[in-house]
């Protein structure tokens, strides 16, 4: 499906630690790319550089006096509590601004690509610091690199841009920066914030012209589930809103597996998932489509397989599910990790789910929450699907 496709990647990436201990350990991210190089994916794509973002291009989002604070704590490592630098989630370090700068700048390299047609899709797996918010460090996230890689396009003339986040936790900065602007339409499908931090992310958040959708899943929720929910939801909207460029958040912290979260999806259903964003990037979008990483807490079982199809279908070559790791990439994690490593890119599931057109069960908590969503975005009832959302002219 895919003319051309990049993978931005720079070994510093590497560099966004927060220290021994911290959840967000940058082997993941490692081991995904060394897996993705085993498996041949990397051959299908073309890898390129990046460099961090400049102030300038920070400032697009994110409060100048905020930039400079975390200089400050950069040079010295010290907290800056204000700024949210120094707490458990994000523990201060030497280097934190050129560390979160490289990252801004993959964001910003992949979008570049597809803004100028040099690339059709670019990938970023190092990115999808979506908690990040404009004078504040959130959830692991200090610069909001999916936010400025939207802003920047923005500023070079796009009318829509679409941004859809798959990842357990509410896209809650994302959406911040873009609650009022009727060019961005962001879809965050997550655990319910009743459950599972930043506590946002209710159906009725919606933004001032109703460009703000929220999936709020229950804890539990599985393949089936999920993918009812994304399909009630996301293709319709992007049909509707006909964005110029997607925009995606892979967090894949909604593996049973993630030791932070509760939703219960499998590596296939993932992958699933991917698919269907792929085939909506070319439906309503162009083709253009700009895709990070995220979150993803099970170091070693998830993230590097998770990312690596992500990686695969990007490229339009997606690996056979049943497919063995390699044995050199094994060895890897073992030398790097204490964990066994997964012997397939699988975990044996073949995720199927029941269409919501095919009827609505009140009693089902999924049912419950496509239906507020829905609600809330769209001005009609269940029973009257084909309304139009209140965005569209």
């Amino acid at each position: 499906m895919s003319r051309s496709v990049r993978v931005v990647w720079d070994d510093e990436l590497t560099s966004y630690d927060f220290g021994p201990g911290h959840p967000l350990v940058p082997v993941r991210v490692e081991l995904t790319m060394a897996l993705a190089r085993e498996l041949g994916v990397l051959d299908k794509v073309e890898v390129v550089p990046c460099r961090p973002a400049g102030d300038d291009e920070l400032a697009m989002v994110h409060k100048r006096d905020y930039i400079d604070a975390v200089k400050r704590v950069s040079a010295h490592g010290r907290p800056d509590i204000a700024i949210g630098l120094g707490t458990g989630d994000n523990p201060a370090f030497a280097g934190v601004h050129e560390a979160s700068a490289l990252i801004a700048g993959a964001s910003l390299a992949a979008a570049r690509a597809v803004w100028s047609g040099e690339a059709e899709h670019a990938v970023n797996v190092a990115g999808g610091l979506h908690h990040a918010m404009p004078a504040q460090a959130s959830g692991f996230c200090v610069y909001n690199d999916p936010a400025i890689a939207i802003a920047w396009m923005l500023e070079q003339g796009a009318a829509r841009i679409a941004y859809v986040d798959v990842d357990v936790h509410h896209g809650d900065g994302v959406q911040a920066m873009f609650y009022d602007d009727p060019r961005v339409l962001t879809i965050s499908l997550h655990e319910s914030p009743r459950t599972l931090f930043p506590g946002t992310g209710f159906p009725s958040e919606t933004g001032a012209e109703g460009t703000a959708v929220n999936v709020a899943l229950p804890a539990g929720c599985g393949d089936a589930g999920w993918l009812r929910a994304f399909h009630a939801i996301v293709p319709p909207l992007l049909r509707e809103f006909r964005p110029e460029v997607l925009v995606t958040q892979h967090g894949c912290d909604s593996h049973a597996l993630d030791p932070l979260a509760h939703l219960m999806l499998s590596v296939d259903g993932q992958r699933t998932a991917y698919a269907a964003l792929h085939g909506l990037a070319h439906e309503t979008a162009g083709g253009r489509w700009v895709v990070t990483g995220g979150g993803g807490y099970e170091l070693v079982q998830v993230v590097p397989r998770a990312w690596t199809h992500l990686i695969a279908e990007v490229a339009g070559h997606p690996l056979d599910p049943g497919t063995p790791t390699p044995a050199g990439w094994r060895e890897l994690v073992g030398r790097r990790t204490t964990e066994v490593p997964p012997l397939s890119m699988t975990d044996g599931r073949s995720p199927e789910f029941r269409d919501f057109s095919t009827g609505y069960t009140p009693e089902d908590p999924i049912d419950r929450a496509i239906v507020a969503t829905r609600n809330a975005v769209f001005p009609y009832t269940a029973s009257t699907p084909s309304c139009e959302p209140p965005w569209i002219s």
